[in-house]
């Protein structure tokens, strides 16, 4: 039936086939003028590739601390050293919070916060060991590449060093944070004092090689061109294919409120729905066969945007993201049960499933 209607498209025609798209397709499918022909061949992908499921994970989402050393132009979160609204909370603290999380059901943790400039690497260490002494059954996903890869120059470790003594401190898997857009002619215009995209690359490689698996993500919707997306996701591609490391693609929409981008004027609405699911279709269709699991982050889309991302790619929505301060600090709510996610769900005519942090499914509704 697709076959049928798509006359006008080389790169369509290749998806269809289950071909691996090239960096030419993958342009021409950004500048593909028929968004629902699109839509229904990344979601024809979709059905083919995983089926009918959506997963989601029961995830306690909590950043230690907000100080961070660099001054990215696309974060709203970070603040510098004295400022009022500073925090850093302390190992024993993480962990209370950690056992309320787990009394709510999570069974992931996530851990993310900035780069702060005088934690030393037992920090993270004692972090890891209480939560995992007290919640050994938690998975522990915990600081982003980007973050390794400061902690390396701050500590003068190499990075597989801190990667080794974080993994036996109980360091189960990382985040896909820090990635943004690989892309040097981007990345320097959207994060400052942060590592470039080929060394983000290099530290997960890492990760993967010691068999920490993790996410990765894609910040879109700013100042960036077609060619920075398709080459972000082109680079993921081809470092799966070596690692078999990543466990979900998530795109991240970008969030203007309180950020430089904003307060400069570079950019000053966030990008269109149509944007957002012409991501969703090109981030499924570039990483078939490879990469098979895209998600949708319903914090950023809002539940109704994410039912219909769903439709046109999307097979998985994160997790329920109790307490996600980043997305908060640009005034987006956040807060969801894992029962509200499957109503989501339902209400497409799909299956929703809790998954693990590695996609084991562990409930059906």
């Amino acid at each position: 039936m697709l076959e049928q209607l798509v006359r006008d498209s080389q790169a369509l025609d290749r998806a269809i086939a289950g071909e691996e798209l090239s960096y030419k397709d993958g342009l021409d499918l950004m500048d593909y003028d028929n968004l629902h022909l699109l839509g229904a061949v990344a979601d024809a992908t979709r059905k083919k590739l995983v089926g009918d499921t959506v997963t989601f994970a029961a995830s306690y989402y909590m950043n230690y601390t907000n100080v961070c050393a660099a001054s990215c132009q696309m974060c709203a979160f970070y603040r510098k050293e004295g400022a009022d609204d500073a925090y850093t909370l302390t190992p024993q603290e993480i962990e209370q919070r950690v056992a309320i999380a787990k009394q709510m059901g999570a069974t992931e943790v996530h851990i993310v916060g900035g780069f702060h400039p005088k934690l030393p690497l037992e920090y993270y260490e004692d972090m890891m060991r209480i939560i995992k002494k007290n919640h050994p059954q938690l998975n522990i996903k915990a600081l982003t590449a980007a973050e390794i890869f400061y902690l390396s120059k701050l500590t003068k470790n190499s990075t597989k060093e801190i990667l080794s003594r974080l993994k036996d401190a109980g360091l189960d898997s990382m985040p896909g944070g820090g990635a943004e857009l690989f892309h040097p002619e981007i990345r320097n215009k959207i994060v400052r004092g942060k590592c470039s995209g080929q060394e983000w690359l290099d530290v997960i490689e890492e990760a993967h090689n010691m068999g920490i698996k993790s996410n990765v993500t894609m910040l879109y919707g700013h100042i960036e061109k077609p060619e920075h997306i398709i080459d972000h996701l082109i680079k993921i591609r081809e470092l799966q294919k070596k690692t078999n490391g990543f466990i979900t693609l998530i795109p991240l929409k970008f969030s203007l409120d309180n950020t430089e981008l904003e307060q400069e004027h570079l950019v000053n609405n966030e990008c269109s729905s149509v944007y957002d699911l012409r991501i969703i279709e090109l981030s499924r269709l570039m990483l078939a066969n490879v990469l098979n699991n895209i998600s949708v982050y319903w914090v950023a889309y809002g539940k109704k945007l994410a039912q219909v991302a769903l439709s046109n790619g999307g097979n998985d929505l994160v997790g329920t993201a109790f307490s996600e301060e980043i997305y908060r600090a640009a005034g987006k709510p956040t807060a969801s049960s894992v029962e509200e996610l499957a109503t989501m769900v339902k209400e497409i005519g799909r299956t929703p499933a809790q998954r693990s942090t590695h996609f084991k499914i562990l409930k059906k509704f």
